[in-house]
Order: C-alpha cells, then sequence, then structure tokens
C-alpha cells in the first residue's frame, strides 16, 4: 500500500525523469535533423519514411539506452532540492527510517528497469531492426559486403567457402562445399555461383560438380588393408539445396545482433558455437548487457538517493556534479569492460557484470553514509 509520502516521491522521480529524457530526445533529433537534412533533401526520401521508420525507432533506442543515466540525474535532482528545502529531515523526524523512504525509490527504479529489460529483449530489436532498414536504405547507400575469401563452418562437419559475396542480390561467386566425417573429407561440391532462393528458402547452385567418396566394403590386402574408397564424380548445370547458412548471416555483426529478440539471439549463438565462429564472445557481451545494463538503473538509484539525501552548503550543485562524475566512471567502466569481454581475456557474462557489482558496493557504502 502506497502512502502519501511514497506517491509524493514517485509524482516527483517520474516528473523529473521524463522532462530529463525528453528534453535530451529532443536536443538529440534536432542535431540529428541538421546533420542529416542535406541528405533527407538530395535523395529525397518521403517524409512519412523519416518520420516512422527512423525518428520513431530512433526514440525508444535512445530513450532505453540513457535510462539508467538520466535516472540517476533525474534522482541527484529532485532529492538534493528536497533535502536542500529540509524535507528529508521533516520526514525522518517523523519516525520513517531512511530504509522506509527509499522504497519509493526502488518502485520508480524497478518500474523503469523492468522497461528496460522488456524492450531490450523483446521490443528494442524490432524497432532497431527498421531504423537500420532505413539507414541502409537512404543514408548508408545500401551496406555493401566487402569480405573476400570467406569461411563458414555449417554445424559439426561441414564447411562453406566463397570467394566473394554480393549482400545486395545475395549471390555468392566460386563456391565449394566439403563435408568432413572424423577429419577425413567425403564429399566435395564445387560451383561458379550461388543464389538465395527466397521463396523456397533454400539455395540455387550453378555450374555444379560434386565429388563423393565412399567407402567399399572389401578391403586392399596389399596397401596393409586399408579401407577402398570409390570416388563418383557428377555434374549439374543447376542444383538446389539447403544449408545452414541464409541471407542474414551475412549481415554486418554489429547490425545482425542488434535486431535479434531474446530467444532468437540465443538460438543464433548456439548455433555459431557448433560453427566455430571466433566472434562468439561479440554476441555473448550484447545477450548479456540487454540484463545488465537496466538493473544499473536500480544501482545508481539507490545510490543517488543516498548522495543527495543530505542536505549541504551551497545548493545542490555540488551533489549534481558527484551524481555526474560518478555516472561517467559508470559508463567508462561499462565500455572497459565490454570491450576485454570481446577480446576473449574474460568471461563476457564476468565482464559485463563486473561494473554493476563494483557499484553494487559503491552504492552500498554512500547507503551506510547516508542521512538517518
Amino acid at each position: 500500500m502506497l502512502t502519501i509520502i511514497d506517491k509524493y516521491i514517485l509524482k516527483k522521480f517520474f516528473k523529473t525523469f521524463f522532462v530529463s529524457i525528453t528534453l535530451i530526445l529532443l536536443i538529440f533529433i534536432v542535431f540529428d535533423i541538421k546533420e542529416k537534412i542535406p541528405t533527407y533533401a538530395t535523395n529525397n526520401i518521403p517524409i512519412k519514411e523519416i518520420a516512422f521508420h527512423y525518428y520513431l525507432m530512433f526514440i525508444p533506442y535512445y530513450a532505453n539506452l540513457f535510462s539508467p543515466l538520466f535516472t540517476f540525474i533525474a534522482v541527484i535532482f529532485f532529492t538534493a532540492k528536497m533535502a536542500h528545502q529540509t524535507e528529508f529531515v521533516a520526514i525522518l523526524c517523523s519516525g520513517t527510517s531512511f530504509g522506509r523512504i527509499t522504497r519509493p525509490y526502488l518502485i520508480g527504479s524497478g518500474i523503469i528497469a523492468l522497461s528496460s529489460l522488456t524492450l531490450n529483449h523483446f521490443f528494442l530489436p524490432k524497432f532497431t531492426k527498421i531504423k537500420i532498414g532505413f539507414e541502409d536504405k537512404w543514408i548508408n547507400n545500401h551496406y555493401v559486403n566487402d569480405e573476400n575469401n570467406i569461411h563458414k563452418k555449417l554445424g559439426a562437419n561441414k564447411i562453406l567457402y566463397m570467394q566473394r559475396y554480393d549482400n545486395r542480390i545475395n549471390t555468392a561467386t566460386k563456391v565449394t562445399i566439403e563435408k568432413l566425417v572424423n577429419n577425413k573429407q567425403t564429399e566435395f561440391l564445387e560451383a561458379e555461383s550461388m543464389v538465395w532462393d527466397s521463396i523456397g528458402k533454400q539455395w540455387t547452385l550453378y555450374t555444379v560438380t560434386e565429388r563423393k567418396l565412399i567407402l567399399q566394403d572389401r578391403l586392399d590386402t596389399l596397401k596393409n588393408q586399408k579401407p577402398v574408397y570409390k570416388q563418383t564424380v557428377q555434374s549439374y548445370p543447376t542444383k538446389k539445396i539447403k544449408l545452414e547458412f541464409n541471407p542474414s548471416d551475412m549481415w554486418r555483426y554489429e547490425s545482425k545482433i542488434e535486431v535479434m529478440p531474446y530467444f532468437e539471439l540465443k538460438a543464433y549463438i548456439a548455433r555459431e558455437k557448433l560453427r566455430g565462429s571466433n566472434l562468439i564472445e561479440f554476441f555473448e557481451v550484447e545477450q548479456y548487457k540487454r540484463t545488465s545494463f537496466p538493473m544499473a538503473t536500480i544501482i545508481l538509484t539507490v545510490m543517488g538517493v543516498s548522495i543527495a539525501s543530505r542536505k549541504v552548503r551551497g545548493g545542490v550543485g555540488l551533489q549534481i556534479a558527484l551524481g555526474l562524475l560518478l555516472s561517467c566512471i559508470y559508463i567508462m567502466l561499462m565500455y572497459i569492460f565490454t570491450t576485454i569481454a570481446t577480446t576473449g581475456f574474460v568471461s563476457p557474462l564476468i565482464a559485463v557484470w563486473t561494473p554493476n557489482i563494483i557499484f553494487t558496493f559503491v552504492a552500498l557504502y554512500f547507503y551506510s553514509k547516508a542521512q538517518r
């Protein structure tokens, strides 16, 4: 049951948070429009697409990205103002404990954290997909894959090689597919080109040569009884095959994982592990960050109310400055440990959660020193 004090604090909490996050988003949008006006005008981009496919997706992306930081700033700002007006002294003198005062803060930050968590795992990837699609279509002049000599491991025993891949028309050239059993080649297929069939969800290969090594039932007694293999060679003008590989696997790694909801991303990481991808750490960092970053909202809120609840001389400026310094340190630690995780030096799970663990102890320290 919420008391009058709970409702009073929650009202200030959400009002300050939404005003601050709205202002920063409006500033971002204004600067973004100013930067992209020449592109919009040159390419004659429909206003409807700009509004609904870009800026409507832009708002939840950046609102969610900055929500922990602006929750912290909002808490520091309105709590320091309450302390400066001696409201906390009055509440504490009424017999309310500091722990009880923090309850509405925890409720408010918990609502924001839960919303951010849900957005991160289920809705934001869909918004981001639309936003990236708009950027690639109109701003980036269509993303073009520039990789050469591409190797992909398909499952446990297949290797795909492509000399070139054109993501604009989903076509690969100079393709080979090798199948291995017990580290021995049993099948080898080569084709001049490979084109994605979007209707059949399969690949069409052109000018195909297929070789198979078939183990015979008899032994060669003249050669130390080694198994005898028979080679068959067949050629086809075209051949349709299904592979554990589709055009989305050739998207940019950054945009590829950003557009995957929770279960899709989890399944994708499992497939990439089977393929022996060297970017597993990069994918896992994104997976764990989607949970750890919203949790920072609660940690920073506890720290914010502990810092700002004490009345200090000189107004709220010092407390706001301290809050900004701590938030900058948190963001810096997040980027440092994220970079370390992508190198494989530390487990992505540990690296992503380390800033939260460090700041949990910092928050507990400030909580122990808070006004009682």
